[in-house]
């Protein structure tokens, strides 16, 4: 039977002299590589409790992290809320609402992978009970902090590119044998697919550098035997702005285009691979190790026109930018680093690519 939950603690911000206490659920690859490493080396956060009932887990989260307590069940996190100021969700996409909404329930702050939720309707009514309950809620959106985005966003605010009418943005991978697991599953409630995957991330890239969307064409589609989620899909965004995104994700990209290209009237910025956090995170690397984020030159964009384009040395990715914005908002009570309203916008649109893609048609949206 289900544990009753405690009667919800009074909202309050964390004081200055104490550190900000973080309970982690799920240790699989987003737990242990791209959630815990960035909370125990932000200097405010605390890692008190990891939830993981694997036993190959929880002898590695055991060696990696000594001073968190092991947990079998969430249960025993909201009977201990007390002890706890923030839950950090990086479990399966189906999981994230009814633990998100837990944590509220017993009164802490919620960090949620991306995509928090399955449904616009289930992330709206979450960010609602957040609002109801004047508690911090934010989606683990840190691609915002790839060095080539963050790059392209200085070269917008430069005007190098003059006005940016195109952005052409691709995730490619290589795995042609599927793993068998939920993301390859066709149950909407497992929320799986490359686009609930990495699409959430280019499209949030691509809200973030042009604004709202007011239109969606998508092909979804399933490359690889057994597998009955899409693996190798494409969106065409229009921007209210009139800029448009070209967003591609695919897993069975055995050569790969170009990361970026992004056209202004002015010029364009070309840029190839993935951001270089990623590479050190799966090698076991920590943010707090010199060099952290710094990219070779022989991995620089370019930018200009033509022939005449100049290397542009890529700005340092900075993915410990999140769990530190994290941090301020829980001890001075500013906003958190990524409003959940975005993540909902994201989610807006991938349900219209969805409906794009089973009827062939542009969804308008707005």
């Amino acid at each position: 039977m289900r544990t009753p939950h405690p009667a919800p603690r009074t909202p309050h911000m964390t004081p200055a002299n104490a550190p900000i206490r973080v309970a982690l659920i799920g240790y699989g690859l987003a737990g242990a590589a791209f959630h815990a490493p960035f909370i125990v080396t932000t200097p405010d956060l605390a890692l008190r409790a990891i939830v993981t009932r694997d036993p190959e887990r929880r002898a590695r989260a055991a060696h990696e992290h000594p001073q968190a307590r092991l947990v079998d069940d969430v249960d025993a996190l909201w009977r201990e809320a007390g002890e706890l100021d923030l839950v950090v969700v990086a479990t399966p996409n189906r999981t994230h609402v009814p633990l998100a909404r837990a944590a509220l329930e017993a009164g802490l702050a919620v960090v949620i992978d991306k995509p928090f939720a399955p449904t616009a309707a289930e992330g709206e009514a979450l960010i609602q009970e957040a609002r109801r309950r004047s508690l911090p809620l934010s989606v683990y959106h840190n691609r915002r902090w790839d060095g080539d985005f963050i790059t392209l966003r200085q070269l917008v605010a430069a005007e190098s590119l003059g006005a940016v009418f195109r952005f052409e943005s691709r995730f490619d991978r290589w795995r042609p044998t599927p793993k068998g697991n939920w993301r390859e599953r066709g149950d909407p409630a497992e929320a799986g697919g490359i686009l609930y995957d990495l699409g959430s991330h280019l499209i949030d890239q691509a809200l973030v550098l042009l604004g709202p969307v007011t239109s969606v064409y998508a092909e979804l589609d399933r490359r690889r035997d057994g597998v009955e989620a899409d693996d190798d899909s494409f969106l065409a965004l229009a921007h209210a702005s009139g800029a448009r995104s070209h967003l591609g994700m695919s897993a069975v990209a055995a050569q790969t285009l170009v990361r970026l290209r992004v056209l202004g009237s002015r010029g364009a910025y070309v840029k190839h691979g993935l951001d270089v956090q990623e590479e050190a995170l799966r090698r076991g690397e920590r943010p707090d190790q010199p060099g952290w984020g710094v990219e070779p030159p022989e991995r620089w964009g370019s930018l200009g026109v033509g022939d005449d384009a100049r290397p542009v040395p890529t700005a340092r990715g900075d993915y410990p930018a999140f769990y530190a914005g994290v941090a301020r908002a829980l001890r001075d009570g500013g906003p958190m680093p990524v409003d959940p309203e975005d993540a909902l916008a994201g989610l807006q649109i991938i349900e219209a690519a969805r409906r794009s893609a089973a009827t062939g048609t542009v969804i308008r949206l707005g």
